[in-house]
C-alpha cells in the first residue's frame, strides 16, 4: 500500500513513529511503549504512547509481530521514513578514509571491484555487491615487454585512462617479440580488445599481416590469452553473505535462507542493479518493492558509478535485511561510488 503523506501525521505521531523506526533499525527488535517513555524518550504516559502506536498501525506504518507488545515498521513505514524523514549526512571521517585508502591501493581494476564489494560488506554488515562494467574500453596504447627469459608482460592502456596488465609465457627471441609488439600497437589502438582480436585474426589468416611465422604465432597466442581472461570477468561480484547470519537473524533464519538463495541468482540480481544503472541515480528497494527479494523481505541500496566522462559504467551497493541502517549506508554507498569512479578517471 502507498505511504500516507507525512502531513497526515501529527507532530506527536511523527516523533513516535521516528523513534520506533530508529530503535528498530538500531536493534533489529520491536520497540515497546515502555522503551519510548523511558529516560530520554517521549514525555507521555505509556497508555498515550500505545494509543498513538495503534493509530500508526491502523495507517499501515507499524506492525506488531507475533504476540509482542512492541512495534516495528512495515515496508510502507520504512518507505515513508526513508523518503520523508531520514537525515542523511556524509560518512564518518574514519569511513571516508578507509574507503579512499582501500580503493587507492587496490591493483588492477578487477581487484578494485573485488575490494569494493568486500569493503561495502565490511562497513555495512550486510552483503556488498558490484556490477562490473559490461562495455569494453577502447585501447589507446599496447606495450609488449620481456620481464624474464620465458615471460612477457602486455600493458593495455584504455582511452578512459584505465591500465591493465596481462602475463604471457614466451620462448621467442627479442626480435620476434619486438615485431609482435609493433604490430599489436599499430593494430589495436582505437579498438576494443574483441574488435582488435577479430580484425587481427582475419589479417593473419589471410596472410596479409607481413609477420613471420614466429611473430604471427606469438600475436595469436597473446590474443587468445587476453580474450580468454576478459571473458572470465564476472558480471556480478557479491561478498559478505556470511554477515547476513548475525545474532538478529537467528530468530528469522528462514528469511536469511531465502535471501542467500536469491543471491545465488546472479543474473536476476544484476537485473535489479540494472534499474539503478538505467535511472543513473541512487535507488533504494525495500522488501516487496523488488520482486526478486519479496520472499525474504530484503532491501537493496544501489548507486551507479561513472567514468571520467560522467558515463555510467556499473553499479555498486548493499543487500541486506530491511532493518539496514539506511541513514548510514546510503551516504556510504554514494561516497564509495564516487571514489571508485576515480579508478576510471
Amino acid at each position: 500500500m502507498p505511504s500516507p503523506p507525512l502531513t497526515d501525521l501529527t507532530e506527536r505521531s511523527r516523533e513516535i513513529f521516528r523513534l520506533v523506526v530508529e530503535g528498530y533499525l538500531d536493534s533489529g527488535h520491536p520497540v515497546g511503549s515502555k522503551a519510548l517513555s523511558g529516560e530520554g524518550g517521549i514525555n507521555l504516559s505509556p497508555a498515550s504512547i500505545r494509543s498513538v502506536l495503534a493509530e500508526l498501525e491502523t495507517l499501515g506504518l507499524l506492525a506488531a509481530p507475533h504476540t509482542s507488545a512492541g512495534r516495528m515498521p512495515t515496508e510502507t513505514g520504512l518507505r515513508l521514513f526513508v523518503d520523508a524523514m531520514m537525515q542523511v549526512g556524509e560518512p564518518s571521517e574514519h569511513e571516508r578514509s578507509a574507503i579512499a585508502q582501500r580503493l587507492a591501493t587496490a591493483g588492477p581494476i578487477e581487484q578494485a571491484l573485488e575490494e569494493t564489494s568486500a569493503l561495502l560488506s565490511d562497513l555495512s554488515g550486510a552483503a556488498g555487491i558490484v556490477m562490473v562494467p559490461k562495455r569494453e574500453p577502447r585501447l589507446a596504447q599496447v606495450r609488449l615487454m620481456r620481464i624474464a627469459r620465458d615471460r612477457a608482460i602486455a600493458v593495455l592502456v584504455g582511452e578512459d585512462g584505465n591500465v591493465e596488465n596481462r602475463l604471457l609465457d614466451i620462448s621467442e627471441g627479442d626480435a620476434v617479440l619486438e615485431q609482435a609488439a609493433n604490430y599489436l600497437q599499430a593494430r589495436m589502438g582505437g579498438r576494443t580488445l574483441s574488435e582488435a582480436a577479430a580484425a587481427i585474426a582475419v589479417e593473419i589468416a589471410s596472410g596479409k599481416s607481413a609477420l613471420d611465422a614466429a611473430s604471427a604465432d606469438l600475436v595469436a597466442r597473446g590474443l587468445a590469452v587476453w580474450s580468454e581472461d576478459a571473458a572470465k570477468r564476472p558480471v556480478l561480484i557479491v561478498r559478505g553473505q556470511a554477515k547476513l547470519l548475525d545474532d538478529a537473524a537467528i530468530g528469522d533464519i528462514e528469511r536469511v535462507r531465502l535471501l542467500l538463495e536469491e543471491l545465488e541468482s546472479r543474473e536476476a540480481v544484476a537485473g535489479v542493479l540494472d534499474r539503478a544503472r538505467r535511472a543513473e541515480a541512487m535507488r533504494i528497494f525495500i522488501g516487496s518493492e523488488n520482486r526478486l527479494f519479496s520472499l525474504s523481505g530484503s532491501s537493496v541500496i544501489a548507486s551507479p558509478y561513472r567514468d571520467r566522462e560522467g558515463r555510467v559504467v556499473g553499479v555498486l551497493g548493499v543487500i541486506g535485511p530491511t532493518r539496514l541502517n539506511y541513514a548510514r549506508v546510503v551516504p556510504m554507498v554514494d561516497f564509495t561510488a564516487r571514489q571508485l569512479a576515480k579508478r576510471f578517471g
